[in-house]
């Protein structure tokens, strides 16, 4: 199974035993929808409601952190997702939430995953079977690999500063970027981690919500200035969106990748990390 599927391959493979489709899908605080209401009104028939926004780490201090594994453990577990399903992730969601589901279950060592590409809007917009109400799985035991290194801390992107070992790739719009407006997602002021790269995510889809063809993709990241033979950190607003550009590199073949959780959000908060303004350096 290719990390990214299309509707048609869904549709082809949708019934067989060890395929799990879970919905993804969480909002920004400011957008007045329910995903849990919305799915149990329509979903991919037999998919799962995996519940991203409340799957955070609540005990850090980092705003909406990454999951313990346990916690990864317990919730796979309850939906009836084996270690050893194939997974299909998919969302209805501006941010493309379903690449930060995918980022978990990578950081867990859960490779036997995909995102729907297009998601439940292009799936929808097709006519294909949807179905309704609550879903309740028989659970099973999920056991979740040991955490790989992947993820940054504040301490890690501080010393990245100094040392340069990374490139920092910011995956907000270009006027939070430059300080030109406000985050007011988090109501802080925009900025950026000095050094970064600005890669809007929402210039990696085309209008239909679909990823762009590969070749695109590589002049994108081109474009955006990211050097090909150093390893990438990214980070947005909270962990989301970056989380959509890792899953692009990922299918561009870039996996000396990590995600800066905390991001924008504990970055743009404390008074004593350096920030810049402006276009990239």
């Amino acid at each position: 199974m290719d990390s990214l599927v299309s509707t048609d391959w869904l549709a082809a493979h949708w019934g067989e035993e060890d395929l799990v489709v879970l919905d993804a899908t969480k909002h920004l605080p400011d957008v007045e929808r329910d995903p849990r209401s919305d799915f149990e009104k329509a979903h991919i028939p037999g998919a799962r409601f995996l519940d991203l926004a409340s799957l955070t780490d609540t005990a850090s201090a980092v705003p909406g952190a990454l999951p313990r594994r346990e916690q990864l453990a317990d919730r796979l577990g309850a939906l009836g997702v084996g270690t050893d399903s194939r997974i299909v992730l998919y969302d209805d969601s501006a941010i493309k939430s379903a690449a930060r589901a995918w980022f978990i279950l990578h950081l867990f060592g859960h490779d036997r995953v995909a995102v729907l590409d297009g998601g439940w809007a292009k799936w929808h917009s097709e006519g294909r079977p949807v179905e309704s109400g609550s879903v309740a799985p028989e659970e099973v035991v999920y056991e979740a690999r040991p955490e790989r290194a992947i993820v940054r801390t504040k301490k890690d992107m501080l010393a990245n500063l100094d040392s340069g070992a990374e490139q920092v790739v910011d995956a907000r719009d270009a006027d939070r970027f430059t300080g030109a407006s406000i985050d007011t997602v988090h109501d802080l002021p925009g900025g950026h981690i000095p050094g970064a790269r600005n890669q809007f995510f929402r210039d990696l889809f085309r209008e239909d919500g679909t990823y762009r063809p590969i070749p695109e993709l590589r002049e994108a990241v081109k474009k955006a200035g990211i050097e090909p033979d150093r390893p990438i950190v990214a980070s947005c607003g909270s962990g989301m969106t970056a989380s959509v550009v890792l899953f692009a590199l990922h299918l561009i073949g870039r996996d000396d990748t990590a995600l800066y959780d905390g991001s924008w959000a504990e970055w743009g908060t404390d008074a004593d990390t350096p920030k810049e303004l402006g276009t990239a350096s």
